[in-house]
């Protein structure tokens, strides 16, 4: 079943902002969050892809992470749904980090003044 977005609904307001790293709640991959949507903003394939005893609700925020595991470094979107916020104040490994974010302190990371919008 297609879960349509209701436009007349506010959506979901953001728990985490950029900056921020997070782990998923089901698989091994922690991330720092580089960019959000306020809703989901990808392909229906995408969406359809992902078993659906897992599948997100769309009406929610989604992060663009830069993510890693323990074989591979990569960018994952991810619903807010599935990210808690890691409190262990380690920095993430990813080769595109030191691109977007020029610090790291308490936990979270800070944008290069460059990137800002």
């Amino acid at each position: 079943m297609d879960m349509m977005i209701n436009p007349s609904a506010s959506p979901t307001p953001a728990t985490f902002t950029i900056g921020d790293v997070v782990r998923h709640r089901l698989f091994p991959f922690r991330g720092v969050i580089f960019d959000v949507d306020p809703v989901f903003n990808n392909t229906e394939e995408w969406w359809a892809s992902i078993p659906e005893e897992v599948r997100p609700r769309k009406d929610q925020p989604f992060y663009h992470l830069l993510a890693e595991n323990d074989e591979a470094s990569y960018v994952a979107y991810v619903s807010q749904q599935n990210l808690v916020l890691e409190r262990d104040g380690e920095p993430v490994q990813h080769p595109a980090v030191p691109q977007m974010f020029d610090g790291f302190a308490g936990g979270r990371y800070r944008l290069r003044p460059e990137i800002r919008n």
